[in-house]
């Protein structure tokens, strides 16, 4: 048995005033992965749009609302309320947000615990595949297509020069890239 006081666990800050408590090492947990969130208004859980290929994710939501993204939802959305919990299968997209006036507080477990292939939902330039695996045990962090096998470093904000791009929904339910900082939306993603 192990047990921690959520507030003896180091946070992550993953926004203005919002936070990410990793709770699987403390916990020593083998066989899951296990996080405790709070988001401010308008923040969002870490990653922008992805699935693991290997990893089912569900998401309990102790407080507040959170909204996610997704191409499995009709319109795109779902929204999720304290006292409810949602699960995104191995190889489905998401992302989510606090899109309300107070704080989400959310606990996101994620089976097996590690993860080995998450997919982002842009397209290979050198040969049109639909997503294109994350690998940051490199130097620097690469997006690598799953056939051709090329590997894409993502660049800056071509507008402002800074910022990370991350995957949304865009109007029409497709996947496109936004800047975090100064919010330029771009159909196809700057990669090196």
């Amino acid at each position: 048995m192990n047990h921690v006081a959520l507030e003896a666990v180091t946070d992550d800050r993953i926004g203005d005033g919002s936070e990410r408590r990793r709770l699987t090492g403390p916990l020593g947990t083998t066989d899951l992965a296990l996080s405790h969130y709070r988001l401010a208004p308008g923040d969002g859980f870490p990653g922008g749009l992805h699935a693991h290929t290997d990893q089912a994710e569900v998401f309990v939501v102790l407080a507040g609302v959170a909204t996610f993204e997704t191409p499995e939802a009709p319109g795109g959305e779902v929204t999720v309320s304290a006292g409810e919990a949602i699960r995104f299968g191995p190889g489905e997209f998401q992302t989510g947000w606090n899109r309300g006036d107070t704080d989400c507080v959310a606990l996101a477990l994620g089976a097996p615990r590690d993860t080995e292939d998450t997919r982002i939902p842009i397209a290979c330039p050198d040969c049109g595949h639909g997503d294109l695996r994350l690998e940051v045990a490199r130097d620097t962090p690469a997006l690598v297509c799953p056939d051709c096998d090329a590997a894409h470093v993502p660049e800056p904000c071509p507008t402002c020069g800074d910022g990370e791009l991350v995957a949304r929904l865009g109007p029409d339910e497709e996947a496109i890239a936004v800047c975090e900082t100064c919010g330029d939306e771009f159909a196809t993603p700057p990669l090196g």
